[in-house]
This record gives structure tokens, sequence and C-alpha cells, in this order.
């Protein structure tokens, strides 16, 4: 059921309608953590612990602690809500850069797991965001931070950079899977296009596809291998490792057991998906049709650049205005990235807003919502932002240019003075980004 809070946290100055903000908050309702852990937890014998890394750690822990007694649990999350449990034991990691945080919560996992035995069922409860939050790198932490701006400046997938990630750390890329004898059970919202599992949180609990090769790769398509600190262009350089991996020695994680030291996924670990994008949009689209929209869901897998996703879709709603009859919800999803030029303050999907504001310039009774599904979209408190075809002329009456915010990077400042920024707060969930091209 639809609550009066939920329907409260998305309105702003542009969005009133609460036949929209319904269908925002089914999208989220869908991807709630809580009830997708409680419906894919299978009947479990024996000594039961839990381990939750992610975003949504939190919520999903206490799923799993109400429906099953917990030997001991541990949560690593972003915002840890109060005090830790009876059950389990909530700290907090850095993000979207590892911290020290991160790094304190990579040595508890560790030392948590490492005591289990072959009787023993771990419940892993991962979604979007751990690769940040918890950290055992082979480099020292500071080189990690570096490499980690770069590449999130650079405009790099979060696929690639999750690839230099396992190839950089112990637990990522099935090195939790390693660090235990216990029997897991991965339970996983995924906050990654196409739900690959060694992308969702760096895949601690599934096998590495890629190599030190492609990480290296990907240093030389965003032109940033020279940037990078010596350490870690020496890790990925070394040669393929076969063993028990340490501190001081990163093994080359490739999937195929034979070329990785005889270890691979087995009967021992589970993965499943409980949740992610694509379940997001088909609640909202559902929600649109009750409200009396034409609906349709035109994608699950946007990617590249935000200014120019935003002026695409912007294009496609303003065409569709004289193709469709009123009032039509298209709805989108994905992930976008910002190569970041400017000095400004914004996130993907206020860039990706504030790049439809000219695009959309007065087109009739139009709106235009770009949304993080984790509330949080970028360094800022934002979750994302409106736009409508009325959008420009009031920027330009306070005086604010779209093209010139655009070009520095400065959605947020854009959009503020404006009204049209959509603050959720943190959801407890993360299932990528959703856009949504309305006419009414």
């Amino acid at each position: 059921m639809i609550t009066d809070v939920d329907l409260n946290r998305f309105a702003t100055h542009s969005l009133q309608d609460q036949r929209l903000i319904r269908i925002l908050s089914a999208a989220l309702e869908a991807a709630d953590p809580f009830k997708a852990v409680q419906k894919h937890l299978p009947t479990i014998e024996g000594g039961v612990f839990g381990l939750g890394i992610g975003k949504a750690a939190v919520p999903m822990m206490d799923a799993l602690a109400e429906r099953i007694p917990l030997r001991g649990g541990l949560a690593v999350t972003k915002f840890a809500p109060g005090p830790s449990r009876e059950l389990f034991t909530i700290i907090e990691g850095g993000h979207p850069i590892p911290d020290v945080r991160s790094l304190h919560a990579g040595e508890r996992i560790l030392e948590f797991v490492s005591v289990l035995n072959e009787d023993d069922t771990l419940i892993c409860l991962i979604s979007g965001g751990g690769s940040a939050l918890v950290t055992a790198p082979y480099v020292p932490l500071e080189d990690l931070q570096k490499l980690t701006s770069l590449l999130l400046s650079s405009g790099a997938r979060i696929d690639e950079i999750n690839v230099l990630r396992r190839q950089l750390d112990r637990i990522k890329g099935g090195g939790l899977a390693r660090a235990t004898k216990a029997k897991m059970i991965s339970l996983i919202l995924s906050d990654v296009i196409g739900n690959p599992l060694e992308a969702i949180a760096s895949g601690p609990t599934a096998p590495d596809p890629t190599t030190k090769a492609d990480a290296i790769t990907i240093l030389k398509k965003y032109d940033i291998e020279k940037q990078v600190p010596k350490s870690i262009l020496d890790t990925l350089l070394s040669a393929p490792f076969h063993g028990n991996a340490t501190q001081s020695s990163a093994p080359d994680t490739l999937g195929p057991a034979a070329e990785n030291g005889g270890w691979s996924i087995d009967e021992r670990v589970q993965n499943i998906i409980i949740g992610d994008n694509r379940l997001a949009a088909l609640a909202a689209l559902k929600q649109a049709k009750l409200e009396g929209f034409q609906a349709e869901i035109l994608t699950n897998e946007l990617q590249g650049e935000a200014r120019q996703v935003g002026r695409q879709l912007a294009d496609r709603l303003r065409v569709s205005t004289s193709s469709k009859s009123r009032p039509f919800c298209l709805i989108a999803g994905g992930e976008p990235t910002v190569t970041i030029k400017g000095d400004g303050k914004g996130g993907r999907n206020q860039e990706l807003a504030l790049a439809a504001v000219d695009e959309l310039r007065d087109v009739e009774n139009v709106i235009f919502i770009s949304l993080a599904t984790d509330g949080d979209d970028g360094p800022t408190d934002a979750a994302g932002a409106v736009v409508t075809g009325e959008s420009a002329l009031r920027a330009e009456s306070l005086g604010l240019d779209a093209a010139a915010y655009l070009s520095r990077n400065d959605s947020y400042l854009f959009f503020e003075p404006l009204g049209d920024l959509i603050k959720t707060g943190p959801t407890g969930t993360n299932v990528n980004d959703l856009v949504f091209l309305c006419a009414l």
C-alpha cells in the first residue's frame, strides 16, 4: 500500500500531480529490500549467520533476522539507521570513495566469516554500493581512493570500475567465498545493468570472468593509466597468482578454476537475484496504467554520457507529444555516467535532467523526471530532478542559463533555486536509475 509519507517525499515545485507521485512510489516499493528478502529466502537448517553488504544491507538483514534466528550477524551500509540490532551489528563504510571505515569493514567481514565451519550457513545479503563500502585492498588505501576518483570522474561505467576493484581486493571477485568454509546463499539486489553477478558489489560471492589485462585495458580506454599510483600498476602487471592470497599478493581472479589456483564457485555457493531495475520499472508501468496513462517501458539499459542521454530522452518526449494520446508515461532505466569537466555540484540524474531543459523549452504539459532509486545522486542530498516545458523560462527569470550550468557540471545549483530537486532521503534500496517522460 502506498503511504502518504512515500508520496510527500517525491514532491517538488513542478512535481505535484499525485498520479505521477504514486507511479514513482510504486517503483520504489517494488524494489523494497525487506520484502524481496522474505519472498526469496529458502528454508535453512542448522546454524545460520547473516552478512549484509550495501546500501540496502540493514532492511535486508532485518528481514532475515525476523524470519530466521541468527547465531550472529553483521551489516555494512552507508547510512546506519541508529544503534545496532539485537541479532546483528551495524557499521558504516565510505561511499562512493572507500575510506578508513571501508577498510575497517573489510577487516571485520573477513574476521566474521573466517571462523565459520562447514556445518554453518552464511546468508549474504548484497546490494549496490558494496564495492566502496567494504574493501580489503592489496594496495594502500590512499592509492585505491585516487584510482576510484579517477575512474568516477572519467565517465567509466560501474561494471568497468568494478573490473579494477576485483583485481585489487581480497573480498571482491569471489574473495568472500574463498575466505570461509561455510555454505553460502547470496540474495542479491542488483544495481548493475544486466545483473552480472561479478559486477554487483564487485561479486564477493561470484567468480570473476575478467583479468588483470582487462583492468589495464580499461585504464587505457579512459587514458588514465599514467595517472594511477605505481602500486596499482605494479599489482596489475604482476604475474597471475596461484594459491592463498595475502595482503601483498593479488590473485588474477579468472573465472575458470584451472586458472584461479583450483578455486571455483560450486554447490557450496548459491547466488540469487531478488530484485532489479526492471522489476521497479514494471511496477511503475502497472501503476501508470492504473492511473489512466498510456504507458510503456523504453529500456532498462540506459548507458552513456548523462547529458547525451538526457537530450535524447527529452527529444523522445517532445516528438511523442505529437504522436501519442495524452496522458502518457514512458519509462526508462539504467545508469548513465558523467565525465566531470567542471567544478560544479551534482549527480548523474541531475545532469541528465539539466540536459533536457532546453530540449523541452515551451513544450506544453510535459514533465521529465530523473531519479536515483537509492535517493543518493552523486555527492548531494538529492535523488534527482524534475523538468517541465516551463523550466527554461523560469530559470532565465532567475538569471540561470541551463547550458552554462551544464558546461560546468553544476546541475544541483541550477535546480535548487527552481525548487525542483527531488529529495527523498536514503530510500533503503538501490536498483539503478529511473527516468519518466510524461505528458499530461
